[in-house]
């Protein structure tokens, strides 16, 4: 039996990263439809910088976040870092400003990643196959407080 291929997380997002950037907030491959932010946190433990190309919802201008973690059934640290430290920064195009992470719940949650999973269909798989439910972030720009 094959041994399990593992895949380069930090590969893949520094290039994501680097394409993000050098093309005005937008990426091809397997992004190409699905509209990313960089979200910039610190680590809960390490206090260090973090940085995470992440798909993003803007509707009515609200910002979501989706801490899918491609369905697994552990969050992704960058959730954990917001959980711990909600002041963020983000790249949205070729917009950079800071912003407070924001946990949205209950029936909103549901209609969000309703949305999200109707606009980008393997949501709703992560979502399927994953035992926990996935966490709906909103990002609420420092400016609009």
């Amino acid at each position: 039996m094959p041994e399990p291929i593992e895949f380069d997380f930090v590969t893949m997002n520094r290039n994501v990263i680097q394409e993000f950037r050098e093309n005005n907030g937008k990426v091809g491959g397997v992004f190409a439809n699905q509209p990313l932010l960089i979200l910039h946190h610190v680590g809960a433990k390490t206090g260090i910088e973090r940085l995470s190309p992440l798909a993003t919802l803007v509707e009515d201008g609200r910002i979501f976040i989706f801490a899918s973690k491609g369905g697994s059934d552990t969050h992704p640290d960058w959730y954990r870092n917001i959980l711990a430290n909600p002041h963020v920064t983000v790249e949205l195009g070729t917009e950079m400003f800071t912003a407070t992470a924001t946990v949205v719940t209950g029936d909103e949650r549901d209609e969000v990643y309703g949305k999200q999973s109707a606009l980008h269909p393997q949501f709703e798989e992560y979502q399927r196959t994953s035992t926990r439910l996935i966490p709906v972030v909103e990002l609420i720009p420092d400016r609009r407080r």
